[in-house]
């Protein structure tokens, strides 16, 4: 199984594969056609505590963001990470589509991260 990124505002493709969405909120102005999301796991996003504190963070302080996210992927987030795990398994790819500008300092990689030890 292949594990992929993409964000929201990219076109969907046909080699995304079961594109899941991994925000807590819809992307703003994407439709769900223009989308085409098999699934959306908001569950596995960020707590809204931990995203609103991340959106008044400077970068410098991705690291810490990364663990409390980490942390409650553990803890309170457990469960849903585990569905995502097994619903990831059934298919041959699978995009995580979030909907954050920076491509390198985003809770998909962190998430990502998560799913690999899982599967």
């Amino acid at each position: 199984m292949e594990l992929r990124r993409k964000r929201a505002y990219d076109t969907a493709e046909s080699a995304d594969g079961f594109r899941v969405l991994v925000d807590r909120l819809w992307p703003r102005g994407v439709s769900k056609e223009r989308a085409e999301i098999d699934l959306w796991a908001k569950n596995t996003a960020p707590s809204p505590e931990l995203r609103k504190q991340w959106h008044a963070a400077s970068d410098d302080d991705w690291g810490s963001y990364a663990d409390q996210y980490r942390a409650e992927l553990a803890g309170e987030s457990a469960s849903a990470l585990d569905d995502l795990a097994a619903e990831a398994k059934k298919h041959g790819v699978v995009t995580l589509v979030y909907a954050a500008h920076d491509e390198e300092h985003n809770h998909a990689i962190v998430l990502e991260e998560a799913l690999r030890e899982l599967l």
